[in-house]
């Protein structure tokens, strides 16, 4: 290169699914099939009404021209009512901000709040955009840990131990969490948000899946009395409403919260395509029908996984919530990335190394429940056909 990579990316690495899926399409143009249970991406359609109101709209002469940078009233109308029904927490419609997917959220929030220096508290395991985000705005990431012996969730031991060392600034959770599949109770959320109003902090919940197999009503942490205060919560329509691609995002709370990241996103972005916004009205109409036909889906694909993990020796928990499944590696397996390599080039079936979500996930995996039956099963018979795979546990 004719000048040097910027000093922030020396802390930032390319996205681990960019470059594994990358290596994945190699294979495939060798020829070789491969099943991919790594990436969480919905291969389901979206509602119908949802490609109707899609294509209505860009049939219309005036529907592709710039849009408002906080999106269309209507757009933000369908979101403001979507959480009173859905979650049953009232906000004013200048306390919704539509976003081009939340992991595009997740770098507004972070630039919008952080300062070089400050520190930001992330789970481990953990989504690894939340320390990504971080360390592009300058700031510090300090992990905290999650384990599987207290349910995945956090503890305020060790919380305040970590505030105690001073310049925490930003708190992210996720729940129902990711990778784990864990959903938090009323009371975890209740602490997490008089420990950040203690600690002046801003609590973030990034909260996509608490629509996918769901094993309580759906809760937000803005349900939480006196969240609003200090709280934002990210969600997306990308896993509820099988439109990953479509990048359909918000982040909810507090009017001046929205207008710092607002500030940040305008220069970002021009606005999302009208035909889109329109779409997303139509997504947050679905009814309850729609949304449990889907899970009924992934509740067939899920019990599959089960059967692909109980052949591969690991243990999970039976009723993770949405479209993962974690599970433990038998002790036996000395590398887990390694072994799982060899599922890749040996099998042709990709899996998730859970280390990528942080060092707690060291000896876990991740099975996507984004592939058919016929593919789980297919991953099954390969695997009951290997001895050698088999014999190494």
């Amino acid at each position: 290169m004719i000048i040097p990579k910027a000093d922030r990316l020396q802390h930032v690495q390319e996205y681990y699914f960019s470059r594994k899926l990358a290596e994945v399409r190699a294979l495939q143009a060798q020829g070789k099939h491969i099943i991919n249970l790594g990436i969480g991406s919905p291969d389901l359609p979206p509602s119908e009404a949802t490609i109707t109101a899609l294509t209505q709209s860009a049939q219309q002469a005036t529907s592709h021209g710039y849009q408002p940078y906080n999106g269309t009233v209507r757009l933000r109308q369908a979101m403001q009512a979507w959480y009173q029904e859905l979650y049953q927490v009232a906000l004013l419609e200048q306390e919704v901000l539509p976003l081009a997917g939340s992991k595009e959220g997740i770098f507004h929030t972070s630039m919008a709040f952080l300062n070089p220096g400050d520190k930001v508290l992330v789970p481990n395991p953990g989504y690894p955009a939340y320390a990504a985000a971080a360390k592009l705005a300058g700031a510090e990431v300090i992990s905290y840990t999650l384990e599987e012996e207290n349910g995945w969730l956090p503890q305020l031991s060790e919380l305040e131990q970590l505030v105690a060392q001073g310049g925490v600034k930003i708190m992210w959770i996720n729940y129902p969490h990711m990778p784990t599949g864990t959903a938090a109770t009323i009371h975890t959320l209740e602490w997490l948000v008089e420990f950040s109003q203690k600690h002046g902090l801003l609590l973030i919940n990034d909260n996509p899946y608490s629509l996918v197999l769901p094993q309580q009503p759906p809760v937000s942490l803005l349900s939480i009395a006196g969240a609003i205060e200090n709280c934002l919560e990210l969600n997306s329509l990308s896993k509820s409403h099988n439109m990953a691609g479509w990048r359909v995002g918000m982040v909810l709370g507090q009017q001046e919260y929205l207008t710092a990241i607002l500030a940040v996103k305008s220069n970002l972005d021009s606005g999302q395509l009208l035909p889109v916004q329109e779409a997303a009205i139509a997504a947050l109409h679905n009814n309850y029908a729609w949304h449990a036909e889907r899970n009924a889906v992934y509740a067939h694909r899920q019990q599959l996984a089960h059967l692909l993990l109980d052949q591969l020796g690991c243990t999970y928990q039976p009723n993770q919530v949405g479209m993962f499944v974690w599970a433990r590696v038998p002790e036996q397996v000395a590398d887990v990335e390694a072994y799982l390599n060899r599922l890749l080039y040996e099998q042709g079936i990709f899996l998730t190394p859970g280390k990528i979500f942080g060092s707690q996930g060291e000896r876990y995996l991740r099975v996507s429940l984004c592939a058919s039956a016929d593919q789980l099963k297919e991953a099954i018979n390969r695997i009951k056909s290997s001895t050698e795979i088999l014999n190494q546990l």
